[in-house]
């Protein structure tokens, strides 16, 4: 490839194109190595675009790439794709830096981004997010044609994002949900490379002077953006957001890339909801309302509300359904963060954000400080708030459930391994109070939705049953709840009684002011955080249920029913479970066990079996016990609520029909039907009405037999039955004697039906020939012995048939000396 150093870059492209399909990967890579480092980026600049694609796939899904996502360690070209996009040594990093030392942009289209973002942009208004400040094109044609002008790492990171929620259709047999995908490994090793917990991030190998350190571009006076330069109050330092100057601090300048990747990520990931939110989120009331709340905590004059209608939106509605692949991703995002935000050295932790200390405090230190709740909190809860109401009610569910457990248990995070107690015992550590209290939506609200899933959830499942104990049990740490009931009362602080409280002026002691003021400041402050972050995230007129309240702890009440009662259906399944094993041992062949698969019970699906029916128990044990903790039940209620569903099922017998109310149609269920259904409680009564001899063909039967036997049964009864109905309708021993013999003693038992299965009933009743029970074998095991025993006595075959026969027809008589009540 050194030859063509000469070549026109667009041969340069059409070349690699033509290799892309005849050559391997391996050879494909060593050969990008080699045009990295030859070609000035001049000429590379042509080729990046179309090499992205190749890699990531194409923003539509048409072409797939390299499909990193299905690309495991165990593919040969695992290795190689690794190496290239390695972040600290890779080509692929190499060129982007190249291309990032001189002023080249590349275009995104406005429509791939997430709906808010591009409903946001459609209507003339800038997002909040700085990632698209002074990045649009516009094009004389109009809005619709919007295109984002991105440098070479943003655009690297932009399709690298994009990859993961790109619709794909995978071979058969392939999914995208594991965690040791080519995929999930870089998202992993990208964020240890730019958001590091130890040491500053690597500087970047060519001097970049262009990146986000430059000076804002102007806007183009063509479109006037109504939500420009109102802004709400960036948490971080001016320089880390818009820098002036390349003449600022080298280590500010790459800080860059770590913001930058991280702004890619939450927006492409988590900047997804619904049309009404998306409404509630963006209009001037709410943005107006919280204003008005901050200004009035600082004692300024309030602003006025926006009259309604003063600002149309664009509607828009995204079909967002993330994949479980999606949720990991994310998960791994929060646990990172965590663990890059814990990371922060204790001394800059408590020290206050003012100028003095700002000196002392490095950008990536004042990053650390700030990531979370900048960047992730209200992207996050909107992201959760979504997957908890339209995710399916099965076990997948346990994705989101502990990416939301890993975003409000931060303390696992911090790298301390010296305490050596279990995390059950572990207590919450004060110091996480402020984030409980500025993140109390988090904790309360999606619990009371979870609350809602789990009584709709199969608790007999020990998949479910594990979310709810998962749930439980970290709610259930030490000082958590008392956390949550106190931004609880912080948030339900009356506000005038905050202004009597707030002092005039903020002294300290040694100014003449008092500790107490001191104090009162501390909770003002408090109260603020609380406030403003459930005002930002719901509004002003948000209607909040404690989750200590009245209300809430009804819910809980419901929801330990029916643990308890999910408990006892796992315990009557097991006891159900080990009698079917016993009565299906090889005894069972001597007719000593039942054979008869039409009562089997039906309450549990068949994973639910032996071990997993013991940790269903188990794990909803613990539940209820944790449950008990952190809402302060007395136990003796437990035990109460547990007695008295323990004698209301031995009252019943489990016999009882589902709750159901009288339609016009005949019986409706109700929720609590539903309820006792899913969970195995109740059930109704469900009769085979067919024919038997079309039954499916069971374990315990030759189908060879069956087929064979239905045959020859169905020829007799055909050329016969005229001869059995004359036989079987005489009412003397004649017949009572062919009635045994010619009909299905079951099938006389007086069944409650419709009348349009009357005549299909009565047709199945009438007389005929079954040889079915021959095809058994445990029939034929008998017979075999039987045989056998005849031998060791010196009887032939034919005198064991005789006698076989001969004890068949004294059955007969036995059973027959009773006249039945049939009826023709």
């Amino acid at each position: 490839m050194a030859a063509q150093t000469l070549q026109q870059p667009s041969f340069l492209l059409a070349n690699l194109k033509a290799d892309s399909t005849t050559k391997p990967l391996l050879q494909r890579c060593q050969d990008l190595v080699k045009i990295i480092d030859e070609y000035p980026a001049k000429e590379l600049h042509l080729i990046f675009p179309w090499l992205v694609e190749s890699v990531f796939g194409s923003l539509d899904g048409i072409l797939t790439g390299w499909n990193l996502r299905l690309l495991h360690s165990r593919n040969n070209e695992y290795n190689i794709a690794m190496e290239f996009l390695n972040p600290r040594y890779g080509p692929m990093m190499k060129l982007v830096y190249k291309l990032q030392a001189e002023e080249y942009k590349y275009e995104i289209p406005v429509n791939y981004l997430p709906g808010p973002v591009k409903a946001s942009i459609q209507e003339g208004v800038l997002p909040d997010c700085p990632l698209f400040h002074n990045k649009l094109q516009f094009p004389l044609s109009g809005l619709l044609t919007l295109n984002l002008a991105l440098n070479p790492f943003e655009f690297f990171m932009f399709n690298f994002a994009y990859c993961l929620i790109t619709p794909k259709s995978y071979p058969p047999g392939q999914h995208g949900s594991s965690t040791d995908s080519a995929y999930f490994v870089l998202v992993d090793t990208y964020l240890k490379y730019f958001l590091p917990s130890e040491g500053s991030v690597p500087p970047s190998p060519f001097s970049d002077s262009r990146g986000s350190v430059t000076a804002a571009s102007p806007r183009s006076s063509s479109v006037s953006f109504a939500g420009y330069g109102v802004h709400s109050p960036s948490l971080l330092k001016h320089h880390i957001f818009h820098q002036p100057s390349v003449n600022a601090d080298p280590s500010a300048q790459e800080i860059w890339r770590s913001e930058t990747l991280l702004q890619m990520f939450v927006e492409i990931w988590l900047h997804h909801y619904s049309l009404e939110m998306y409404q509630k989120l963006q209009s001037p009331q709410v943005k107006l309302a919280l204003l008005q709340y901050r200004l009035s905590m600082s004692s300024m004059p309030c602003q006025p509300h926006a009259p309604p209608g003063s600002g149309t939106l664009h509607t828009y509605q995204e079909p967002f359904t993330p994949t479980e692949e999606h949720v990991l991703v994310v998960r791994l995002l929060v646990k990172h963060l965590h663990a890059f935000s814990n990371s922060l050295k204790p001394e800059q932790l408590s020290s206050s954000p003012s100028a003095h200390s700002h000196t002392h405090t490095s950008p990536l230190e004042e990053f650390k400080r700030v990531v979370v709740q900048r960047f992730v909190q209200q992207k996050l809860y909107l992201f959760l708030q979504h997957c908890f109401g339209h995710w399916p009610l099965d076990a997948s569910f346990r994705a989101v459930l502990e990416t939301w457990l890993s975003y409000i248990q931060p303390w696992r995070y911090t790298g301390e391994k010296s305490n050596p107690q279990p995390d059950q015992n572990r207590a919450v550590p004060d110091k996480w109070e402020s984030f409980v209290q500025e993140n109390l939506l988090i904790y309360t609200k999606l619990f009371q939705v979870f609350l809602n899933r789990a009584v709709r959830t199969d608790l007999v499942n020990v998949k479910n049953a594990l979310m709810v104990f998962r749930v439980a049990k970290v709610f259930a740490q030490p000082n958590l709840a008392e956390m949550i009931q106190k931004g609880e009362q912080l948030f339900l602080e009356p506000e005038h009684v905050l202004h009597h409280r707030q002092p005039r002026g903020y002294l300290t002691p040694g100014q003449g002011g008092s500790y107490l003021s001191s104090r009162q400041r501390v909770v003002t402050d408090m109260v603020f955080r609380v406030k403003s972050h459930v005002y930002a995230l719901e509004g002003q007129d948000c209607q909040y249920k404690q989750m200590f309240g009245t209300e809430l702890r009804g819910a809980v009440m419901k929801l330990m029913q029916i643990i308890a009662q999910a408990r006892q259906t796992a315990k009557r399944i097991s006891d159900h479970s080990n009698e079917v094993a016993a009565n299906n041992s090889f005894l069972s062949w001597f007719g000593l066990g039942s054979s008869d698969l039409n009562n089997t019970f039906s309450g549990a699906e068949p994973e639910e079996s032996g071990e997993c029916l013991k940790k269903t128990h188990e794990f909803l044990d613990r539940a209820l016990e944790n449950l008990c903790q952190i809402f302060k039940l007395n136990q003796g209620q437990l035990t109460q609520l547990l007695s008295n569903l323990c004698s209301s099922e031995d009252d019943g017998n489990c016999k009882q029909l589902p709750d159901c109310i009288q339609g016009e149609n005949g019986l409706i269920l109700t929720d609590l039907g539903r309820r006792q259904i899913i969970n195995g409680l109740r059930r109704f009564d469900i009769e085979y009405r067919g024919d038997p001899e079309l039954q499916p063909i069971r374990s315990y039967e030759n189908a060879l037999l069956v087929r064979l036997f239905y045959r020859i049964s169905s020829l007799v009864n055909e050329r016969v039955s005229g001869h059995m109905n004359s036989l079987c309708s005489r009412p003397d021993f004649l017949g009572r004697l062919s009635r045994h013999y010619f009909t299905d003693c079951n099938s006389t038992t007086k069944l409650k039906q419709s009348p349009s299965s009357q005549h299909t009933l009565d047709r199945n009743r009438r007389p005929r020939l079954s040889l079915r029970p021959l095809a058994s074998y445990r029939t034929m095991l008998l017979l075999l012995l039987f045989y056998m025993f005849g031998a060791l006595l010196s009887l032939g075959p034919v005198s064991s048939t005789v006698l076989i026969l001969a004890a068949g027809f004294l059955y007969g008589l036995f059973m027959t000396e009773e006249p039945d009540e049939f009826q023709l």
